[in-house]
């Protein structure tokens, strides 16, 4: 199953970005930055900078635990998240856990944060697998 598969999935099949969009905005909301930029400072905080900077950097990426995106990103990031999904809180931290190391790898291309808005990111990444 591709990456966007595995999002539009956990996103209910909904096509667009608007909806991948909103997603990291509740998830990455909670950093001044917001978006992908906040949810990276929201890691580093957290004490995962490292594994974070992982998935940005044009290296491997590090896994990440469930009980990790609980303990960085809260529970009411995470409920909002499972909520959409219309799952549990600990399924939706697992999808985030599962889905989150390549949607960050994906919106940071060469090893840098976004410098636009989110949407022109999330569209390009959205177009791009639309072509293929």
């Amino acid at each position: 199953m591709s990456l966007l598969d595995n999002l539009m999935g956990a996103l209910g099949g909904h096509e667009g970005g608007a909806d991948l969009s909103g997603l990291i905005e509740t998830i990455g909301g909670q950093g001044a930055a917001g978006g992908v930029g906040g949810l990276v400072e929201a890691f580093q905080k957290g004490g995962l900078g490292a594994v974070a900077q992982s998935w940005v950097s044009s290296g491997a990426n590090l896994p990440i635990s469930a009980e990790q995106i609980q303990a960085v990103l809260g529970s009411g990031a995470v409920g909002q998240f499972a909520e959409k999904l219309g799952v549990d809180p600990q399924v939706g931290a697992a999808k985030l856990a599962e889905l989150l190391p390549s949607l960050v790898d994906k919106l940071t291309p060469g090893g840098q944060l976004p410098t636009e808005g989110l949407g022109g990111a999330v569209g390009d990444l959205l177009g791009g697998f639309l072509k293929t």
